[in-house]
Order: structure tokens, then C-alpha cells, then sequence
């Protein structure tokens, strides 16, 4: 490695090396020869000259400016292109439709990067994600130790799990193992005439007090009294005494048809 060429703990920066793995991402994404990759966070290039070699383009965004200088030197592929940026201000719009997103991203990240991408007006068919293994499994999660972001990753995603990896495959290794998080965009909707911005309101709204019963959150949430929180229970048929993390998306569906019909 270069001395020059370096993580950068603040930028959460965690090298992959490992070629088994390397490839099990690509695998995971199910690129073809056509397929244009967007590639979040390149580094050192490893996955990079993988991802040059099965696709038709990479387009490789990375933030780090002497990182991004020195990728077309490392991959010498024609068919790379390194955008020196942030992901989350890159114009996800400029791509082509059908796009795939290979990635090792940075911890911090994935929150956001998750938005952005299920928002976008341009989303990715496959997002291939190397995450913290528990904020992986969070994103899986089944009704019982659900999240906002369960919720959000699930209402626009098929969400499954890849392999794990630990973290002394990396440089430097992280304190914690990571795993691959495969995000198949729906095609379809999972459910028709939803105002986004009022259902994820309600689901925030229900994450807002996550120690306390539904009730209590969608009244402060809400701001409603708790007679009319419990009445929203009472038509959606969800038991007063649940609480957020319990909810499903069938749940959450019929609690925001019930606030629409209210």
C-alpha cells in the first residue's frame, strides 16, 4: 500500500482484501455484461477492477479527493468513471435506469444511504451492501424488533442477508463483524395509494417514544389526544397495548388507512 494512500479513521474507511468475499458481493449483485454499477466509497480499487471486469460501466463515487485522484491509475479499466463527491449529494438521476449499487460502505453511512436511495426518483434494481452485520440484521428484522429503518428498507425493498464477514479481513479491521445486505427494489408497490410523507410520518410518529406503548408515541407524535390515538388502534385492529417495534408493514398499512379514514 502506498504511504500516501491510507485510511482515514474519520472517514470511517475499512479496506476489503479479501478475494472470496470480493467476489461473493459480485455474485450477490448479479451483474451482467451490460449492467452499469455504481460503486460507493472504491478505496484502493479492489472491488473496483472486479466490478470493471463483469460490467458494462462502474461509476465510482468517492468522497476521499487524493483517493479518487489516484483510482484510474490503480484500475486501469476503460469503462470506470470516478466522480470525486458525496454519494449523498451525487445525482443519482444522472444514471441509467436499472442500475445496480455494489458497495463497502462506511458504517456511519448506511442510514442515509438507505433513504437517498429508496427516495430517489432513480432508484437502483439491486443495492449490494457491506454494512455492520447488526445494522444488517436490524434491516431484516421480522415484526418483534422492528425499526424506522427496518420499516423504510422494507417498504421499498426485498431485503435478505448475504455472507458474513469478519472483521479481520479488513484493513483496518473494524470492532465489529460485517455482513453483505442484498436490497431488491419492488417493482411494484408493496401497497397502492400511499402518500409516503403521511405513512412515514405515522411510522415515526410510533417510533417517537419506542420504550412506550402505541398509544402513548402517536399521542405525542401526533400530537393527538389519546382517545383518538386509541381509537386509530381500535379500526386498524391492532391491539392498544403494542408497541412500535411490533408492527409489520401490513400493521403499518392498516394504521395509516385507519388515520386516512379518521
Amino acid at each position: 500500500m502506498r504511504d500516501d494512500l491510507t485510511p482515514k479513521k474519520s472517514l470511517g474507511q475499512h479496506w476489503l482484501h479479501d478475494p472470496a468475499t470480493l467476489h461473493a458481493i459480485c455474485d450477490a449483485a448479479e451483474i451482467m455484461p451490460g449492467d452499469t454499477v455504481l460503486e460507493i466509497g472504491p478505496g484502493l480499487g479492489t472491488l473496483t477492477a472486479l466490478l470493471t471486469r463483469v460490467s458494462g460501466s462502474v461509476v465510482a463515487v468517492e468522497f476521499d479527493d487524493n483517493l479518487a485522484a489516484n483510482l484510474p491509475s490503480m484500475v486501469k479499466a476503460a469503462n470506470l468513471q470516478v466522480v470525486n463527491q458525496d454519494i449523498l449529494k451525487f445525482d443519482l438521476g444522472s444514471l441509467p435506469t436499472n442500475y445496480k449499487v455494489v458497495a463497502n460502505i462506511p458504517y456511519y453511512l448506511t442510514s442515509n444511504l438507505i433513504r437517498v436511495l429508496s427516495e430517489s426518483s432513480n432508484p437502483p434494481r439491486v443495492a449490494v451492501l457491506l454494512i455492520q452485520k447488526e445494522v444488517a440484521w436490524r434491516v431484516c428484522a421480522k415484526p418483534g424488533n422492528m425499526s424506522i429503518l427496518s420499516v423504510t428498507a422494507q417498504f421499498y425493498w426485498e431485503a435478505s442477508l448475504g455472507v458474513e464477514v469478519p472483521a479481520e479481513l479488513f484493513t483496518p479491521p473494524p470492532k465489529v463483524d460485517s455482513q453483505v445486505l442484498i436490497l431488491r427494489y419492488r417493482q411494484q408497490p408493496l401497497f397502492e395509494d400511499v402518500d409516503t410523507k403521511q405513512f412515514f410520518r405515522l411510522v415515526k410518529a410510533g417510533f417517537s417514544q419506542k420504550r412506550k406503548t402505541l398509544v402513548n408515541a402517536l399521542s405525542g407524535g401526533l400530537a393527538i389526544s389519546k382517545d383518538d390515538a386509541k381509537n386509530l388502534l381500535d379500526a386498524a385492529g391492532i391491539p392498544q397495548s403494542s408497541r412500535a417495534q411490533a408492527l409489520g408493514l401490513i400493521e403499518w398499512y392498516s394504521l395509516y388507512q385507519a388515520s386516512q379514514n379518521a
